[in-house]
């Protein structure tokens, strides 16, 4: 059976990764090779992945590494929308889960996550995430992530 700790120590890790990348973002290289390290840890691009990142709108899935990497760092030719998410900088990244569904090979996280810029402001993006076990970890299947939803006014 998954536990709550095990998916909260994958969301954790995947604060750290993204608050890394942001670090590396004057060394592309070094950047790139820790993204794709990033991604492999804790991504199931093995298999399948249902990835739908909080800014791509016009491909606005991701159901593979490259594509998967070009959002996180951008420089990619065949997205051109993506300028690198995860290289804005972002000092800290905190997840607020509504509630995790535990079962024996998945887990599912919903909520809302954080992420503090340089100047202390805090970005609010809502997210769900899926689990499953691969070999003895925990890995992503399921990406699903947007900005809250704001009422427009019609005048």
């Amino acid at each position: 059976m998954i536990t709550k700790a095990q998916v909260e120590n994958r969301q954790k890790q995947w604060a750290e990764g993204i608050v890394k990348i942001g670090s590396l973002k004057n060394d592309f290289q070094s950047c790139k090779e820790y993204t794709l390290q990033f991604i492999n840890d804790l991504y199931d691009f093995d298999n399948k992945v249902l990835f739908k990142p909080t800014k791509a709108a016009e491909v606005q899935f991701r159901d593979n590494l490259e594509a998967a990497l070009s959002y996180f760092i951008g420089k990619n030719d065949q997205f051109l929308e993506d300028q690198g998410f995860a290289t804005t900088p972002w000092t800290k990244v905190r997840f607020e889960n509504k509630d995790i569904i535990l079962e024996e090979k998945r887990a599912i996280a919903m909520g809302n996550y954080f992420f503090t810029d340089v100047d202390g402001q805090e970005a609010k993006v809502e997210y769900t995430f899926s689990y499953k076990v691969v070999g003895d970890s925990l890995k992503i299947d399921v990406h699903h992530s947007s900005l809250p939803y704001t009422v427009a006014t019609i005048y």
